[in-house]
Parts: C-alpha cells; structure tokens; sequence
C-alpha cells in the first residue's frame, strides 16, 4: 500500500519561501514520475510541478520561476521549494504521481490513495 507523508508547510507573508517534503513509501520510488498538487479552499486539486524518473521539470505557468521541484531517489523523497510566495498560492499541498506525455505534457495521475497534505497559508 501506497503511503505519501508530506510535511513542510506553515504560515509565511508575501515574498517568503517554504521548502515542502514528501516521503513516499510502498512503491519503487525511482521507477515513478512524481508531482505537487494543491487544493485551494472551494477549488479542485491542480497539478503544479512534476519530476520525472530522469529529473526532466514540468511546472504550471502559474508557478514558473517561483517554485521548483527536485527528488532524491535515494529517500524515496520529493521536494517543492516554493519562493516569492502569493496570497493566491494558499492551499493545502499534496504529492503524489503524475504523468508525461511522448510531448512533454504534463497529466495528472495518482496512486489511488492520497497523504493528509501540509497546508501552506501566505498572509498579505
């Protein structure tokens, strides 16, 4: 069974950085193309960056150049490190699988099981 554990979060104001973790255990973890998601309050889980299995970085338009995505195989971990932080980027973060097209485009995708999340709240 699939366990996800990520941690991480917390309250920063405008213009912080966060780094989140994700450990992922009952899967082999290097064998995977991994991902963070978010949930806002009232919205749907998004997508935001994925890694896959060769380190090749995919991130929404609206995270470019804030956030970035990297794993370490060995720790069956994967980290989001989230700088230049935004109100709009309140949200609880999950981490979970994702998928690449033959084109580079990114999909979600998911173990059929999700971790608690760690929330992130940027204050004004």
């Amino acid at each position: 069974q699939v366990q996800l554990l990520e941690s991480g979060g917390g309250l920063v104001q405008t213009g912080g950085s966060l780094r989140l973790s994700c450990t992922v255990s009952g899967i082999t973890f290097r064998l995977n193309a991994m991902g963070w998601y978010r949930q806002a309050p009232g919205k749907q889980r998004e997508v935001v960056a994925g890694i896959s299995t060769d380190g090749f970085t995919k991130y929404v338009d609206l995270v470019k150049g804030r956030f970035a995505i990297s794993r370490d195989n060995a720790k069956n971990t994967v980290y989001l490190q989230l700088n230049s932080l935004k109100p709009e980027d309140t949200a609880v973060y999950y981490c979970n699988k994702v998928r690449f097209s033959a084109a580079g485009a990114m999909m979600g995708n998911d173990f059929g099981s999700w971790g608690q999340g760690t929330q992130v709240t940027v204050s004004s």
